[in-house]
This record gives C-alpha cells, sequence and structure tokens, in this order.
C-alpha cells in the first residue's frame, strides 16, 4: 500500500521527509527583501543570486574532483566532470533570461537598498576563476581577512589549477610537459606556453583520447565566456552605464573579462591545423 509519509523509524528517531531531508523550511527563511514596503521584483533578485551561489558551490565540488582526476591520469572521470560544469553554466545563461523580465524601472526600484552589495563580492565565483587558473591576488584583499571567504581564496590562490592538473594528465600519457610550462608562481594567472604547442597539436592527430578531454575543456571555457558575455548584455540592459552596485565600474568592469579564456593554449594552436 502507497503512503504518503514514511512510518517512524522504530528507535525513535524522526523520519527523514522530503522537506526535512533538504530543509525546505529553512530555505525560505532565507529571503529577506530590504525594501519597505516590499518592492515585488526584489525576491525574484534574491533568488536568482541566491540560486547562483548554490550552483557555484556545486561546480567548485565538481571541478575540485576534475583537478584531481586529470592529475591522476583518469579520462573518462575528468570527461564527466566537465560536461557536468559545461550543463551548469548553460543553467547559469538560462536564469540570466528570468532576471531580464525584470525592467530597470523595476531594478531601480530596490537598487538603492542593495547599498554595498553586489555580485562583483561572489566569492565563490573568485574561487572558480583561481581554480581554473585565472588567479588574481588582488581579489583575495577585497574580501576581509575577519571573514572565512579570505582564508578559502587564499588556499584556492595557492593551489594548483586545473590546468596544472591537465599538465599532469598528458605527463600520464606519456607527453613530455616542457619545465616552463610548469615553472610559475602558483599565485599568478595562467598564460600560453608556445613550447607545448607542437604536442598539443600532434596529440589532436595521434591520440583521440587526449583530442577529447582537450575538445571538452574548450567546450567549458566557451561556455564560461559565453555566460560572462550575458552577464555584461544583462549589466548593460538593466544599469546602462551607471556605476555598478558595490562602487564597481559596472558593465565597463565585466566587459575587461570577456574573451580570456582559462585554457588558452587550446585556443591558440586552432590556427595551427
Amino acid at each position: 500500500m502507497s503512503q504518503d509519509y514514511a512510518p517512524e523509524p522504530a528507535d525513535g528517531t524522526k523520519a527523514i521527509t522530503y522537506a526535512s531531508y533538504l530543509k525546505v523550511e529553512e530555505l525560505l527563511t532565507l529571503q529577506t527583501p530590504q525594501s519597505d514596503p516590499e518592492e515585488h521584483d526584489e525576491l525574484l533578485f534574491i533568488v536568482i543570486h541566491q540560486v547562483y551561489e548554490l550552483w557555484f558551490k556545486v561546480m567548485l565540488h565538481g571541478l575540485d574532483r576534475v583537478r584531481t582526476m586529470l592529475s591522476g591520469g583518469h579520462l573518462h572521470e575528468s570527461l564527466a566532470g566537465l560536461k557536468r560544469a559545461r550543463t551548469i553554466l548553460k543553467t547559469l545563461v538560462a536564469q540570466i533570461d528570468i532576471l531580464e523580465t525584470m525592467t530597470p524601472l523595476e531594478f531601480a526600484s530596490f537598487r538603492e537598498r542593495l547599498q554595498s552589495a553586489s555580485g562583483f563580492q561572489s566569492a565563490q565565483f573568485r574561487e572558480i576563476e583561481f581554480l581554473l587558473g585565472y588567479k588574481r591576488p588582488q581579489m583575495v584583499e577585497l574580501h576581509p581577512s575577519s571573514e572565512p571567504s579570505h582564508d578559502r581564496l587564499r588556499r584556492r590562490l595557492n593551489e594548483p589549477s586545473i590546468v596544472d592538473a591537465f599538465y599532469d594528465f598528458l605527463t600520464t600519457r606519456g607527453i613530455d610537459v616542457p619545465t616552463s610550462c610548469r615553472d610559475k608562481d602558483p599565485t599568478s594567472a595562467t598564460v600560453p606556453c608556445p613550447e607545448i604547442h607542437d604536442q598539443l597539436v600532434a596529440c589532436y592527430r595521434d591520440k583521440p583520447d587526449i583530442a577529447l578531454l582537450m575538445e571538452s575543456m574548450v567546450d567549458f571555457d566557451e561556455g564560461l565566456q559565453e555566460w560572462r558575455y550575458r552577464h555584461v548584455k544583462m549589466v548593460e540592459r538593466t544599469l546602462g552605464h551607471k556605476i555598478g552596485t558595490g562602487g564597481s565600474s559596472g558593465a565597463e568592469f565585466l566587459a575587461s573579462t570577456l574573451f580570456k579564456p582559462v585554457f588558452p593554449d587550446l585556443w591558440e594552436i586552432r590556427s595551427a591545423f
């Protein structure tokens, strides 16, 4: 016989339900509009950004595993992780479609209530950038040392990136990765390493497993750039050229991050085919 609720366990503990497992009641109390009287669209704005942070958490969890799998030479697990991360990026882009149903006037009705709060301050997104190899030490200092995010970013800044793990993977497949590709300050951003380009091109011709991985990495990189582009256009559509919340230059700052791949070698070799 089907039943709506699971019976209480014999040991007297509470049965796990949908609501208790997901902590639904607690979750629904975490949206606190600051406008008074409450502006209708502020709830949407809060939920969209909270959901972004949840997806960022999942992406970090998955990309950490990708880094581990790459370093260990595990192809299929790496491909699966990159595919999931790429699919999450598609979801992040789709959420912009929802946010763009809010007009500039509707956003202006509560924008001043955000005070210094800004997406520019998302520590998790900076963690993702650092993990991918787009490291900028100055971004750590934007987070007060008293906040847990400061220590997390400092740790990420000094950790190997997914690019470093990719070099590990190549080594497990018999590719001689030049020392020049690895010999850099761990806190600096990834830069192209021309010394390995010929070997990468050869992998496309002779090593289909590595070629498949590189195409998956390019696919993810393209997805990240697509998300950045849609984010810029959404901010332009909503704010024009106003200063962003939190004092950033708004759309101008976001536009400066466009077309900066996290896996630059894989883009530079395109002209070699």
